[in-house]
């Protein structure tokens, strides 16, 4: 074996051989992107959006709208009818900031294609109150200071007022199983049924009082 001492390489050869390794690999891609053929040309090329009508009444306006079948209900409301109260938050169904009301349920409009609600009625937070002429909900959370950052608060407020609905109308939660006739407003009732939505700040004791209040106010 030769000695080591022997074998000698300057950093400007070991520069060298790497710009030609590198360069070798680069022309062969090179090459297929000059002289591509149409079935690559067919398979880099995004499918064209497939369009479809669809009917909503949203805060008691009739919208006629052609939208992507893709699209969610939150980006018609958000980027389609620029009513950017409803929030995107996770994206996912798991924050709760974009719950709007859909015939009368609280939905996650991130979860929802639009196309698939023709005809429905929908409520955002716009359609809740106006500044002139709050909702009581919207007026509670005001008094407790229930909201920091604000950003969750759209989606709180929907979610909030759903939940007292259903409380009336009798539907159940995981607390409670089966209502009787008489309404459940326990603490943990309505943390239950408001669990749905998150607030980074931590306003949740705020939001609990405003509630409460508007509960025993609708008594």
């Amino acid at each position: 074996m030769n000695d080591l001492t022997d074998f000698k390489l300057s950093r400007r050869d070991v520069l060298k051989a790497g710009a030609v390794s590198a360069t070798a690999a680069v022309v062969p891609s090179l090459a297929g992107a000059q002289g591509h053929t149409p079935a690559t040309t067919a398979a880099t090329t995004a499918a064209a959006p497939v369009l479809a009508k669809v009917s909503l009444t949203i805060n008691g306006q009739r919208h006629q709208l052609e939208v992507d079948t893709r699209t969610s209900l939150l980006d018609v409301l958000r980027e389609n009818l620029h009513l950017t109260g409803t929030k995107k938050g996770c994206d996912h169904g798991q924050c709760g900031a974009c719950t709007i009301m859909l015939d009368g349920r609280r939905i996650n409009s991130c979860l929802s294609l639009a196309v698939m609600h023709e005809g429905a009625a929908i409520t955002t937070i716009e359609g809740m109150g106006t500044p002139d002429k709050l909702h009581p909900m919207q007026a509670a959370f005001i008094k407790h200071d229930g909201y920091q950052c604000g950003y969750c608060t759209p989606g709180q407020i929907c979610s909030a007022v759903a939940v007292l609905d259903e409380i009336r109308q009798g539907i159940p939660s995981h607390v409670s199983g089966s209502l009787t006739e008489r309404p459940l407003l326990s603490a943990d009732e309505i943390r239950e049924r408001m669990s749905g939505n998150i607030c980074r700040c931590g306003a949740y004791s705020n939001i609990f009082d405003a509630i409460t209040e508007v509960a025993g106010g609708a008594a």
